[in-house]
């Protein structure tokens, strides 16, 4: 799903691609274009809530909560098919993948602020991980020839949430110089 306003020649989508790019491939030497075109596509795609926040269960109600994704996604429990399966298991890996590159501070405080909820009992990397290798595992058919992406996003996981952390890093500096021209331009 693309964003609305977000196409392809949006300055948004340039900025976010070219750091992707520049620590992936350059900096972390995570020499992959598909993962790298992969995490700056997750990035722009998240930058509107509803895509962040699109899982709904059976009742339409938003679901915000790992945990409960996790059990959406289960055919055993919430899921109404395999192909439900990966398509609540593919947003959990991209979830977790996103917030735990960009905002980690806030998956380390919902561990311990959510105790009622089940993320408070959910490792966000070990999720987005499984969810990652439970969505290439999908390897026939329709599925075969993005498999192996996610086979890699499972592999590499934690590098490219290292990598989006240096991202977010990027961006924080961006926004302090534009600051900080602002300032010396008003006064």
């Amino acid at each position: 799903m693309e964003p609305k306003g977000i196409g392809r020649t949006h300055p948004l989508r340039r900025l976010f691609t070219e750091l992707v790019w520049r620590r992936f491939w350059w900096d972390m030497g995570l020499r992959d274009e598909r993962l790298a075109a992969y995490a700056s596509g997750l990035l722009v795609d998240f930058t509107h809530a509803d895509n962040l926040y699109r899982v709904r269960d059976a009742g339409g109600r938003r679901l915000e909560d790992v945990g409960e994704m996790l059990l959406e996604s289960n055919p055993l429990l919430g899921a109404a098919s395999f192909d439900r399966e990966r398509e609540v298991r593919r947003h959990v890996g991209d979830y977790t993948l996103f917030m735990t590159g960009i905002f980690p501070e806030f998956v380390a405080g919902a561990q311990r602020a959510r105790a009622a909820r089940l993320d408070a009992f959910v490792d966000y990397i070990e999720a987005g991980k499984e969810s990652y290798r439970v969505v290439a595992a999908f390897d026939q058919f329709e599925y075969a020839a993005e498999a192996p992406l996610y086979r890699r996003l499972a592999e590499e996981f934690e590098r490219c949430v290292f990598g989006l952390n240096l991202v977010k890093q990027d961006l924080g500096r961006l926004e302090r110089g534009y600051y900080r021209r602002l300032r010396e331009t008003l006064s």
